[in-house]
């Protein structure tokens, strides 16, 4: 079995490859993004229903919305640089955002993915400090942007507002602690296996067959693993040569849950 390594891929994303596919009908969002009327597009009610904003009222929802931007994004666009002034935190309505740093050396690793309905850049925004990496579209996106001034505002006019803001900051810390401790410990088989399970729910039947569609490229994901594009393909493979996949251009399909789970070095 080779060996896991250490991702040193520079190269751009073309929006094809690798990538859970998140969530699809978002309240408020119609499918077609490419067609969506931002004039027609209920931002109080897309509100209500992210974990941030959920106990808030219609009066509550309404002053927010004000704070907030949408933004249509192309594959490419940049959401912010490194250096820039943080004034505010996203949300990922529809499409694929990339958190990522370049090293000294121009190769870039990819700290974190961001579908549809998660959020970025909430703790950052309360240090008062420059974005310390880079956001970028990986596919046409809509971006929602939540202004630090009207999030300040109701954390003032409403202080559990700030204690739901500290459990999303701390399950968002959680969740990178747990990658940082997976690519310490796991080996590059596992990380990929974790990766394609990712998004099971527990209590599914280990021999119902499953599908993960990707949507961004293999060298997108690999960084995102902390291997190279190629020792990710091996392990693809490896997985499929060993019954526990079926590599269908984009989708991955997962024939044996319990199996692949338990696969050796899995």
């Amino acid at each position: 079995m080779p060996k896991p390594q250490a991702a040193a891929s520079s190269r751009r994303d073309r929006g094809h490859g690798s990538g859970p596919r998140i969530g699809a009908t978002i309240a408020g969002v119609p499918r077609h993004r490419p067609t969506l009327d931002l004039r027609a597009f209920d931002l109080p009610r897309y509100l209500s229903v992210l974990p941030l904003f959920g106990d808030l009222d219609a009066p509550e929802l309404q002053r927010l919305a004000q704070g907030c931007q949408l933004r249509r994004l192309g594959r490419g666009d940049m959401v912010f640089r490194v250096g820039e002034p943080c004034e505010e935190f996203h949300v990922t309505v529809t499409g694929q955002i990339k958190l990522f740093a370049i090293s000294p050396t121009g190769q870039e690793k990819v700290i974190e993915l961001i579908g549809p309905g998660g959020s970025f850049g909430e703790a950052l925004m309360f240090t008062g400090r420059p974005y310390i990496i880079n956001g970028q579209s990986l596919t046409d996106t809509l971006l929602l942007t939540v202004k630090k001034h009207a999030v300040v505002g109701e954390i003032e006019r409403d202080p559990r507002f700030a204690m739901r803001m500290l459990a999303g900051i701390s399950r968002r810390l959680h969740g990178l602690v747990r990658d940082v401790e997976a690519y310490a410990l796991h080996s590059g088989v596992q990380r990929v296996i974790g990766y394609l399970l990712r998004d099971v729910a527990e209590g599914v039947a280990g021999d119902r067959p499953m599908k993960v569609s990707l949507e961004v490229s293999k060298a997108t994901v690999a960084s995102r693993l902390s291997l190279t594009p190629e020792y990710f393909s091996r392990v693809l493979h490896e997985l499929e040569s060993a019954g526990l996949v079926r590599i269908d251009k984009r989708d991955i399909h997962i024939l044996d849950r319990a199996r692949l789970a338990a696969y050796p070095g899995g």
